[in-house]
């Protein structure tokens, strides 16, 4: 069995975002359409109207107020400073047309690789220490030196197929997890999905706008399920599986998230809560939550 030696989660260095070693690539790179999350439309490649030319945001204690709340869910799992300081070795987009426009191609790619580093990387810290975690450590060595790449390299990488191989392990590892907070052996999926009310609350579910008030969904699986502007005031959600689920408004208040599975920086950030909602130790509580 190999030795569990891992990227910590959540270290500015590695899989957390550090703005400061960023030439602002999420500001830059990325598009976004006049909604909810922006008041404009911005095309890929077009600096934010807001990015100043030290790269740092003109009105950032303000971006709720001023109508970026999109700016406030996002998170690049690090990417930005691996791409600024690591594989362009501290160029510039600002530099020259070349690196503008390979910087920003690479961006995206490195991001998602870096993503699915934090998904393993907990998949190898849920892993019972009995378990052979071998193949999750294995995979997580090869899509981090994918990560460390140089840009041409990092632009060939098919990053889907780096997610398909790496769903089993992490399902595996989500329902080991799982089967212990349940007491039970992880045999039975069924137990993935509850009957809350009227509500069947498990993967891919529709639970836009749900009353899920202090429902008790331990050890379940909200994988992929909307659940936008749903009421989990008070839920016990501890062991649940988050990957994929749809957070957007939902009413976190007062729930306990504590050991949840595959729970984003992202999604915490695009839920509602207040001081009374529990998250595990690495988690920042969004300054927009009440309390």
């Amino acid at each position: 069995m190999t030795t569990r030696t891992r990227v910590t989660l959540g270290r500015r260095e590695d899989l957390g975002a550090d703005c400061a070693n960023c030439f602002g690539l999420c500001c830059v790179a990325l598009a976004f359409t006049r909604s909810v999350d922006f008041p404009v439309d911005k095309a890929a490649g077009d600096p934010c109207t807001n990015l100043d030319g030290a790269d740092g945001c003109t009105i950032h204690p303000r971006l709720r107020a001023e109508g970026f709340r999109g700016c406030t869910v996002f998170d690049c799992s690090g990417a930005g400073q691996k791409v600024s300081r690591h594989t362009f070795a501290g160029r510039s987009w600002r530099d020259d047309d070349a690196t503008r426009q390979a910087m920003f191609a690479t961006f995206p790619v490195v991001r998602r690789l870096h993503e699915l580093l934090r998904y393993l990387d907990e998949a190898i810290t849920i892993t019972p220490a009995d378990t052979d975690a071998e193949p999750l450590t294995r995979n997580f060595e090869r899509v981090r030196g994918l990560s460390d790449a140089d840009p041409d390299t990092i632009l060939g990488i098919d990053v889907d197929a780096e997610y398909d191989a790496a769903r089993p392990l992490l399902l595996e590892a989500s329902r080991s997890a799982r089967a212990l907070a349940r007491g039970g052996d992880g045999r039975d999926t069924r137990a993935d999905e509850r009957r809350v009310g009227r509500f069947r609350v498990g993967p891919g579910a529709d639970l836009v706008g749900a009353d899920l008030l202090r429902a008790d969904l331990r050890g379940a699986s909200v994988r992929g399920a909307l659940l936008i502007g749903a009421d989990l005031t008070g839920a016990d959600l501890r062991s649940c599986e988050f990957i994929g689920a749809d957070l957007r408004d939902a009413d976190l208040s007062g729930a306990d998230l504590r050991r949840a599975v595959f729970l984003t920086q992202m999604q915490v950030n695009a839920a509602r809560g207040d001081a009374d909602t529990r998250l595990d130790d690495g988690f920042q509580r969004p300054t927009h939550w009440g309390g």
